[in-house]
């Protein structure tokens, strides 16, 4: 079952992988999620850079929830992107769908003033 599962994951890490790409005026948000940490990357595809990096370990932790966490993280992200002064960006969701995390920390860069 887990082999069935991890090529699914890694055919559609593949298909939404060949269709971005990001420039220092439209850099791609890479996001890794594991068992304990959320990792994400502001990356400029041109130079190869990572521009911003954010994990939920340096987030504060004072609330127990989740989804504040999360935002809490989009929010970092956006407030990092607009002191670069970026004001868009792509996201790279990678091999996780669209839901959950993910979207809560699309929607809290949103929220902030970053077009994701």
């Amino acid at each position: 079952m887990s082999k069935i599962l991890n090529k699914k994951r890694d055919s559609r890490k593949k298909r939404v992988r060949a269709k971005i790409f990001g420039t220092a005026q439209k850099p791609r948000v890479s996001v890794f999620k594991s068992n304990r940490n959320v990792l994400i990357q502001v990356i400029d595809d041109d130079t190869q850079k990572t521009i911003i990096s954010v994990s939920k370990k340096n987030i504060e932790k004072s609330s127990p929830k989740k989804e504040e966490i999360f935002e809490k993280i989009g929010e970092s992200l956006a407030a990092g992107l607009k002191s670069k002064k970026i004001g868009q960006a792509v996201l790279d969701r990678g091999q996780y769908k669209y839901h959950g995390s993910i979207k809560k920390i699309a929607e809290a860069m949103r929220k902030s003033g970053i077009r994701v």
